[in-house]
């Protein structure tokens, strides 16, 4: 039976040396970097099945590296591992495609089990259609770009995210703290102020479709409206 491929980069040799070791112990065929340069070298060569990526490294940081590799393969999962826990480091990391995080210090068994939950839902969403379209617009959740008419839009992660749950619940109302789970697996009020800008965004997208309505349901979420 083939082993998952997980790609470690962290410029901490002593943890490296401890996560590995766990996770190889789990299963995985791991393989290390200590930097986010050849990060992106071993990515390439190995063609991992997910990443393990801490933020803060020398010669390239996990931001960076992660921006880069998800021109090429927006569909592989990452994890970051952080110290900061500034909410804009954290929301940045989701914008340029990262689909969890965890906190330095952390337990490995947490670890091991977020990883499990990133590649069974990676493997769920291979079966599933990535592509969905609502009346003229379409969105590939995949390469995160949606088309309106003729025009194609570029998305961050996180718009992706939210333009999915609407358009896979259209003329239906989905709740904010459904998106909030979804994008950073809590509902705390902050993190709400942030889904309000992204929902504003995503209005002056929605906006160029004749067919669609974004719609504020007050107190409880938002609705896409489909007027066809």
């Amino acid at each position: 039976m083939r082993k998952n491929k997980l790609l470690l980069v962290e410029d901490d040799s002593t943890l490296s040396f401890i996560v590995q070791d766990a996770l190889t112990r789990e299963g995985f065929d791991v393989v290390c970097a200590s930097n986010g340069e050849i990060g992106l070298k071993l990515f390439k060569e190995s063609n991992p099945d997910i990443i393990i990526a801490d933020v803060m490294m020398p010669k390239m940081d996990g931001f960076e590296m992660v921006r880069l590799i998800r021109l090429t393969s927006p569909g592989v999962p990452v994890l970051f591992l952080t110290a900061r826990t500034s909410l804009d480091d954290v929301v940045k990391g989701f914008e340029l495609g990262a689909n969890d995080y965890l906190r330095k210090p952390f337990q490995i068994l947490e670890l091991v089990v977020r990883i499990k939950a990133l590649l069974n839902r990676n493997c769920n969403g291979k079966q599933e259609n990535t592509i969905i379209s609502v009346n003229n617009s379409t969105l590939d959740f995949a390469s995160q770009h949606l088309k309106i008419g003729r025009e194609t839009i570029e998305l961050t992660h996180i718009e992706a995210i939210i333009i999915d749950e609407l358009f896979r619940h259209s003329n239906e109302v989905v709740e904010a703290k459904t998106l909030m789970y979804r994008i950073w697996h809590n509902d705390d009020y902050m993190n709400l102020n942030r889904l309000h800008g992204f929902i504003y965004k995503i209005r002056k997208y929605i906006s160029k479709s004749e067919c669609l309505d974004l719609l504020n349901v007050r107190g409880i979420g938002y609705k896409l409206v489909s007027k066809l």
